[in-house]
């Protein structure tokens, strides 16, 4: 009776939205060279072998996919109230100049001052977060004693081009596309993490929501510095959300017809996170999984956390008894604010 009532409420918040937009399918082949790896192919000759190639290069070596130059051209400005606003360049130039400067909010914890420069835990809201997204819970991580710096991803808020009025850049039936600017979000993280190490935080941690979730492992994997990651709402391969996933039917529309879910897996596996579990075996995880979500089918998150299971990477976990969105209403943000905060505060200031 609660899992019927839980998916009636949870098809019930999605539909709140009506500006999504089934966009039309496309290899994305223009976006294979849009951080200079490789010469894009030509387009008329056989897209999916093309695309399929630069992928296995690609998972030959990922550090080199996710690893962004150096850059020292970062700005912190003062906000009201004491918030503090990071801003500097995108580790790769996309067409769209307003998405290639990356925005930080910046949040201080008011007492232990001298923890300030001590542990700080960078913050990826979810998908189609507008500017406020996550605000409460980077404050509820300085209220805890951890500075937390909230990032705007790409192609969000204020990093969105006037064409756009949703993020559906960063996750669409576009396959390169969508590759490209996920990793640029963690390209992104990556420099957002150099810079708090260069201000004197020797205690890192990522906390990452939904998509945002997705993008902090595959940040963690890839990002020595971080100690501890609170991943809320997992799956272990991108594309299967995307295709069963009730917030994404209009992309799922997109791709039917043109791509089926094998090839699809195959193409975004430097996306998906169960490609990089061994690698964060010497960090702190939390996994979060709600019971009755339809945005990442339960199943799909049993199924990360019995991968890690299998594999000996240590872990804690935790099950929030309601949906996706049902997870931002009360009480049940309150809830999973709590676990992400007790959790990331024990990893990162209690040793």
């Amino acid at each position: 009776m609660l899992q019927a009532i839980f998916h009636a409420w949870e098809r019930r918040l999605a539909s709140v939205t009506k500006d999504r937009v089934v966009r039309p399918f496309d290899w994305g082949l223009d976006w294979v060279s849009v951080a200079g790896d490789r010469e894009a192919p030509p387009h008329e000759n056989r897209p999916a072998d093309h695309l399929t190639s630069w992928v296995s290069e690609v998972m030959a070596d990922t550090d080199a996919f996710y690893t962004p130059a150096p850059t020292r051209d970062y700005s912190l400005g003062a906000l009201a109230d004491g918030e503090q606003l990071l801003t500097f360049p995108s580790a790769i130039t996309t067409p769209h100049a307003e998405n290639n400067t990356v925005y930080g909010r910046l949040f201080h914890p008011r007492e232990n001052p001298s923890r300030r420069h001590r542990a700080a835990v960078v913050v990826l809201p979810q998908w189609n977060s507008d500017a406020g997204g996550h605000i409460g819970l980077a404050k509820l991580l300085a209220m805890s004693g951890l500075s937390a710096l909230r990032l705007s991803l790409p192609y969000h808020d204020r990093r969105m081009p006037p064409e756009l009025h949703r993020a559906d850049y960063i996750v669409s039936a576009n396959i390169a596309r969508t590759l490209q600017v996920c990793r640029q979000a963690v390209l992104d993280t990556r420099r957002a993490v150099a810079w708090l190490h260069a201000q004197g935080y020797d205690r890192i941690g990522i906390l990452g929501s939904s998509l945002g979730s997705c993008l902090s492992l595959l940040t963690t994997a890839h990002e020595p510095l971080i100690r501890a990651q609170a991943l809320n709402h997992i799956s272990p391969r991108f594309a299967d959300v995307v295709w069963r996933g009730i917030s994404t039917a209009h992309v799922r529309e997109g791709l039917d017809g043109n791509i089926e879910l094998e090839l699809l897996r195959e193409l975004w596996q430097p996306l998906s996170p169960s490609n990089f579990i061994e690698r964060v075996r010497d960090r702190k995880t939390l996994l979060v999984y709600a019971r009755y979500d339809l945005t990442f089918p339960v199943d799909l998150s049993r199924e990360l956390v019995q991968q890690f299971s299998a594999m000996g990477v240590p872990y804690e976990l935790a099950v929030l008894r309601c949906g996706h969105y049902t997870t931002g209403v009360s009480p049940f943000k309150f809830v999973d604010g709590w676990v992400l905060s007790r959790f990331l505060r024990r990893a990162l200031l209690n040793d």
